[in-house]
């Protein structure tokens, strides 16, 4: 596998031009120095999402872990406060999440809290799977925009090869990557062979490309919160596909070569299709 070389790596601007670091990029470039303590990130939230707030409506601000914090998306919810440790670069980049995706992450921490109180109204046990699939769209969450229907159609279908390899160039052309899970972009410092996105796919029209960068970033936030909070289309794991990060173009210089898409310990085919092969001895 060829990858960029981690160790080369510093300081958060370092990552700014990577693929897949996109909806970050400006912020990344503004921290040369290493990574920014809670009180900076604030700033950094106030003048790239000014008004930002809970899913309660409290403003939001970073702090350091307190000592005793009742669960972590009731504290947010309750006080705007994210806890935030220092030199962590996955909180680090949950916080320029909230910066990027400010209304799809209060939308997510507002539905816990609904959630939570609707399992306890029903006499539920648990965390149940509404926030379960919350909890792994915010860690590893991708949303998936194109104007080519039939990409979202292909990647959704596990037709990796096709999507990724024969329609490289219409893929290029018409599809963005926006990667909305900060565990992602923490694992994206050191990408690892399987590393996987859940996506969700959305298909827009060819104007929505020609937007500059912070008018489709602040568009595609409207939409997925409003996606995340529609209560007729319930949020669960099934509103999501997975997505082999490493066959995006770009990510290594491995998917340069069509037999890389073959490999199915990373581009596995569709459950079914998976079971008939093993039946058929392949």
């Amino acid at each position: 596998m060829s990858f960029h070389n981690p160790t080369q790596a510093h300081s958060p601007a370092d990552y700014a031009r990577r693929p897949l670091f996109e909806p970050i990029a400006r912020l990344l470039s503004g921290f040369p120095d290493g990574l920014p303590d809670a009180a900076a990130l604030t700033a950094c939230l106030r003048v790239h999402a000014p008004g930002t707030v809970s899913g309660s409506g409290h403003p939001l601000r970073f702090v350091l872990p307190p000592e005793s914090v009742e669960a972590y998306e009731q504290h947010i919810h309750a006080t705007g406060e994210v806890p935030t440790r220092p030199h962590d670069w996955h909180d680090f980049f949950n916080a320029l999440a909230w910066c990027v995706w400010p209304r799809s992450k209060a939308a997510c921490n507002a539905l816990h809290l609904r959630e939570q109180a609707a399992r306890a109204a029903a006499g539920l046990p648990g965390r149940g799977p509404v926030r379960d699939a919350l909890t792994q769209f915010d860690e590893c969450g991708v949303l998936v925009v194109s104007a080519d229907p039939d990409i979202p159609a292909l990647l959704a279908a596990h037709a990796w090869e096709e999507a990724l390899w024969t329609r490289r160039a219409r893929l290029r052309d018409s599809t963005r990557f926006l990667i909305f899970g900060h565990g992602s972009w923490d694992q994206l410092r050191q990408p690892f062979f399987g590393l996987c996105a859940k996506a969700i796919y959305r298909q827009v029209t060819a104007d929505w490309l020609h937007l500059p960068v912070p008018a489709r970033q602040a568009e595609a936030d409207a939409w997925l919160a409003g996606r995340l909070a529609d209560p007729d289309r319930p949020f669960d794991k099934a509103a999501m596909s997975p997505l082999p990060l490493l066959g995006i173009p770009g990510v290594t210089a491995d998917s340069e070569r069509a037999d890389y898409y073959r490999d199915t310990r990373q581009f596995r085919p569709p459950r079914g299709m998976h079971r008939t092969a093993l039946h058929a001895g392949l």
